[in-house]
């Protein structure tokens, strides 16, 4: 029977040609799941006029600019004939990786957890269970609150034409639109996995809270030079994804202490 201080593994210790054969299982069922989900997001279930998975991402990630612009009249243009056919395959390859990356994560899980002790395995798990977490919230962070401002601030510089004047109207494509928005979701997704990040350094002993203190002007100049990289050019959407990692800055530099707090508990226990 295995106890709390014994690794999870049984049989002793695994090879390591059994240790690579079981990562290349694991990595088999992964593509296997991103193949399959993403030729189910190509697939026209109802004839080749129905919508697919693709078409309805696609006008879900583009519903912030249509609302606007169909007030206009406004319209989304592609000037070459490949470009909408390939807009939907890299609309297909981000949706079923966004689908699938729970199921990595478990793959990962099953992979590593069997050479655990109990102690680090309820460590970890509560790791595992933030990730997609924090990283679904950084991206409906972008989608219901950055873009509209942002797209709110981009149109404002249409002009209305005169009589001495043309009308400049923006006329966006859509391999732009969507890396874009995608470019976007995944720079506050990523950024928003920052506490994980932290809070497993701490684990391992490689950073601590007061020094993480120490460095706090450093990580509000590093999180405005991270938003400057990774956002439009434009003091909206910079300003909200710099302003959100200093914030899970403070609040890891929190939880860092309260974890090593209850470690010296425990060990005292």
């Amino acid at each position: 029977m295995t106890t709390q201080d014994e690794p999870t593994t049984q049989g002793g210790t695994m090879p390591l040609l059994e240790h690579l054969t079981e990562l290349r299982n694991r990595l088999g069922d992964c593509v296997l799941v991103f193949v399959i989900l993403f030729i189910g997001c190509l697939v026209r279930p109802f004839g080749a006029e129905s919508q697919n998975i693709a078409d309805i991402v696609y006008l879900f990630l583009q519903k912030p600019l249509a609302e606007i612009l169909r007030e206009q009249g406004g319209r989304m243009i592609f000037t070459a004939l490949h470009e909408a056919f390939f807009t939907q395959i890299k609309v297909a390859f981000f949706t079923s990786l966004f689908i699938s990356f729970p199921v990595i994560l478990l793959q990962v899980w099953r992979f590593v957890a069997p050479g655990l002790y109990k102690t680090e395995k309820a460590a970890f798990m509560p790791f595992l269970v933030a990730t997609p977490v924090l990283f679904f919230m950084g991206g409906a962070m972008v989608y219901y609150l950055v873009i509209p401002l942002a797209w709110d601030f981009f149109l404002s510089f249409q002009i209305s034409g005169g009589d001495q004047a043309l009308s400049i109207e923006v006329e966006p494509r859509i391999s732009e639109y969507l890396s874009l928005v995608m470019r976007l979701i995944f720079a506050f997704g990523l950024s928003f996995e920052l506490p994980v990040v932290i809070l497993l350094m701490a684990k391992a002993g490689l950073v601590t809270a007061d020094g993480l203190a120490d460095k706090r002007k450093y990580a509000v100049l590093s999180s405005f030079v991270m938003a400057a990289i990774l956002t439009p050019p434009d003091v909206i959407s910079q300003v909200m994804l710099a302003v959100p990692i200093i914030v899970l800055y403070e609040l890891s530099i929190i939880a860092t202490r309260i974890m090593v707090k209850q470690d010296r508990y425990d060990d005292d226990d």
